[in-house]
């Protein structure tokens, strides 16, 4: 059985040309335009060998081999060169809105007693001892703090 030949039409090899030469993109993307540069059939173009384009590309031939099946199942040349987006983020926060809100109250109410300002640790540690949540770091109080643009002076 013959793989699917692919063949570009003249808007989409000086699209992918352009992509190449010009602009600021993914060195990744980039190299999967040129992959399918080098594949193409139009015009009466003689395809690469798979193991010549990974050789002058300096990449795998299973790479070329996800290129091209990966264009195939492409809708469009556009789809085709986009970054894959994360469904959900790596970790997901700890904080919500409303632990969020309880922590900036807290931060922005009186110092406890004994101490002439709230610090990051006892913020931490007093959350934890309001059952806010089971363990939360001094950094994470950092974060949320510098995302609200508050400081602890």
């Amino acid at each position: 059985m013959r793989k699917k030949p692919i063949q570009l039409s003249a808007k989409d090899r000086a699209g992918l040309e352009k992509y190449c030469n010009t602009g600021v993109h993914s060195v990744k993307l980039v190299t999967r335009a040129r992959i399918i540069l080098a594949l193409d059939i139009s015009g009466g173009r003689t395809p690469e060998r798979r193991e010549t384009i990974a050789e002058r590309l300096g990449i795998s031939r299973q790479t070329v081999n996800n290129a091209r099946r990966d264009f195939l199942a492409a809708k469009s040349l556009t789809v085709f060169l986009q970054r894959k987006q994360r469904e959900t983020p790596p970790v997901p926060s700890k904080i919500t809105g409303e632990l969020e809100a309880r922590i900036i109250m807290l931060a922005c109410g009186k110092a406890p007693k004994g101490y002439s300002r709230w610090t990051l640790r006892l913020l931490a540690e007093k959350c934890v001892q309001l059952h806010y949540f089971g363990t939360l770091s001094h950094m994470t109080i950092s974060r949320l703090l510098k995302k609200h643009n508050l400081n602890l002076t």
